[in-house]
């Protein structure tokens, strides 16, 4: 009829561990991805871009003045006078 003696310092820290974790385990589930799959899937996605950027037809001055707002000269629209 010997109980096993149980240090509960020792038991609460074990717990807190487990709890620690099962926190950790969902958080890699819910951010799951690593440092190296980070950088490869930049690296692919700079590549990507840069070979966009390679093949591309138009003036990359068009393009700055487009994204900044102002008309471009072959864009103009007739007046509606």
């Amino acid at each position: 009829m010997a109980a096993d003696i149980v240090n509960l310092r020792q038991f609460k820290k074990a717990k807190a561990r487990a709890e620690k974790e099962k926190a950790a385990e969902q958080n890699r589930l819910t951010f799951g991805r690593t440092k190296a799959e980070k950088s490869l899937t930049r690296a692919l996605n700079e590549k990507a871009e840069k070979s966009l950027d390679q093949s591309r037809l138009e003036r990359k001055q068009a393009d700055d003045e487009a994204k900044d707002g102002a008309p471009s000269p072959s864009s103009k629209s007739p007046d509606k006078s």
